[in-house]
């Protein structure tokens, strides 16, 4: 109750909070416990950050408030942040972030999704500095061994012809040329991506992006959204065949009978960690290349190693991609995207100039290079088979206890909870969720957040992130849920 008598002060004032307050108390009578409890069976209660072999460095910088002023003045309105009071995040270390006061907090979310291999992980730095020291910047128009071994590097972890790589500098851009291919190639215009998706927020990306929420209202040209293959609130549940039919009918009556492409995420990242139905892409592949188009495979936030089970996320589906694109966990933090295909499909950029300043410049390379292998030699993929099963397991016990959770799903480290105010209805706990994300932080979790309404926890830490952490995240969780 103080949480949110706190937040409401801030965003509407003392008066109207104590109004805001008593229609919240009258409309969600069963939102929080008014029940009294001891401080000591509070204390005893209250979950510990696991033990962690780091001193921050003592930091005398601007302050939040400073920081945000600034960036209110200097930055773009559409900027937005997370929490009533921004965090100001000032150093990194592996699965833990410490603020200006050098406090660490748990990060479960890894700069969205980005931080693969560990805040400051000492073999990455160490590859950036070391050729930061003799070539940061040349492009491609000459010759430099790091761009070669890292796409060479790369393509190894690819299956069947996928072995031609452009690199970009993020997963937008990657998007957006992976999309020119696809209708260059073919020779036709129409793309298919599903609802829920994301694929970027550049002019082109935005099209293919399905969620209101980051939509702007211009052309999206020849791009059509298809139903959802949620199990858990897809109109079919489960059953991909009857998914499948709705993009075949859709072929049939919403195009000339020929498309340029298709494309998806195995786990919807933004859209709140939806598996697509089991199955599902198998089915779709095989009706998008009998109408002529390429298959295209988002692997902005489940590759390299994340979802545990396999090194890329199609690769749960049991298929191969025409393309794949790719970004975030790539670089660990550096601005790095790719796009990998195959050779006949590449050729047909070389009829003009096709050119990236910045992709694939010797740092960047260095790093992403140096990224695979931490990977490989740490067994990334294996952990996050191995804790993400913890995890799924202790949660979806969780989900037992508190009715608030309404599903829990996902792979490896790439988890969903999605939080509900019935079951039946699947209707979204959002200022529920609101309450809780700002209570774990109090906690030291740091989480995302995900889907239309903004009601699903997006659980998708550094892959270094143990079992002990995850035991902390469930019993935050637990913890924060039992005070509402």
């Amino acid at each position: 109750m103080a949480l949110q008598r706190q937040i409401l002060k801030k965003s509407l004032g003392e008066a109207k909070a104590k109004a805001k307050l008593c229609n919240y108390q009258n409309t969600l009578p069963l939102f929080f416990s008014t029940a009294p409890s001891s401080s000591a069976d509070a204390d005893d209660r209250l979950p510990q950050l696991p033990p962690f072999d780091h001193a921050p460095r003592p930091y005398n910088g601007p302050r939040a408030d400073q920081v945000f002023q600034k960036r209110k003045k200097f930055l773009g309105p559409s900027l937005f942040h997370y929490y009533q009071e921004p965090l100001n995040i000032v150093e990194g270390k592996m699965q833990y972030l410490f603020d200006e006061n050098g406090r660490r907090y748990l990060d479960a979310f890894a700069g969205i999704v980005t931080v693969s291999c560990g805040h400051c992980h000492p073999e990455i730095l160490n590859a950036i500095t070391e050729q930061s020291k003799l070539l940061q910047h040349a492009t491609t128009i000459y010759l430099h061994h790091a761009i070669a071994d890292f796409a060479e590097a790369l393509a190894s972890k690819m299956p069947g012809n996928l072995k031609v790589v452009y690199f970009v500098n993020s997963g937008s851009e990657a998007n957006e040329l992976a999309m020119m291919m696809a209708r260059l190639y073919t020779g036709n215009l129409g793309m298919i991506s599903l609802r829920n998706a994301y694929h970027g927020g550049s002019s082109g990306t935005l099209g293919l992006t399905a969620l209101n929420t980051w939509k702007y209202p211009i052309p999206q040209g020849e791009i059509h959204h298809v139903v959802n293959p949620d199990p858990y609130r897809g109109v079919f549940g489960s059953d991909a065949n009857r998914y499948a039919k709705d993009l075949q009918d859709h072929i049939d009556f919403g195009t000339s009978g020929k498309v340029a492409g298709f494309i998806a995420e195995t786990i919807q990242g933004v859209g709140g960690a939806v598996e697509l139905a089991p199955g599902y892409l198998k089915l779709v592949y095989d009706i998008v290349r009998k109408a002529g188009g390429l298959c295209i495979a988002d692997e902005v936030q489940t590759g390299f190693g994340r979802t545990g089970s396999n090194y890329w996320g199609f690769e749960t589906q049991g298929i191969i991609p025409d393309i794949v694109t790719m970004a975030k966990g790539i670089g660990n933090g550096l601005p790095l995207g790719a796009v990998v295909t195959t050779p006949e499909i590449a050729s047909v950029l070389a009829q003009k100039i096709q050119f990236n300043t910045f992709g694939g410049n010797p740092v960047c390379s260095a790093g992403g290079l140096a990224v695979l292998r931490v990977i490989d030699q740490e067994k990334r993929q294996a952990h996050c088979a191995d804790v993400g099963s913890h995890l799924l397991k202790r949660l979806r016990a969780l989900q037992q206890t508190h009715e608030i959770i309404g599903d829990v799903r996902g792979r490896g480290l790439m988890v969903g909870i999605e939080l509900v105010t019935d079951r039946n209805e699947k209707t979204p706990a959002k200022a529920e969720t609101a309450v809780l994300f700002e209570k774990l932080r109090e906690l030291g979790v740091l989480v995302g957040k995900g889907g239309l309404h903004g009601n699903v926890f997006r659980i998708k830490p550094p892959m270094c992130f143990n079992r002990d952490d995850a035991d902390f995240l469930v019993d935050a969780l637990d913890y924060a849920i039992s005070k509402l």
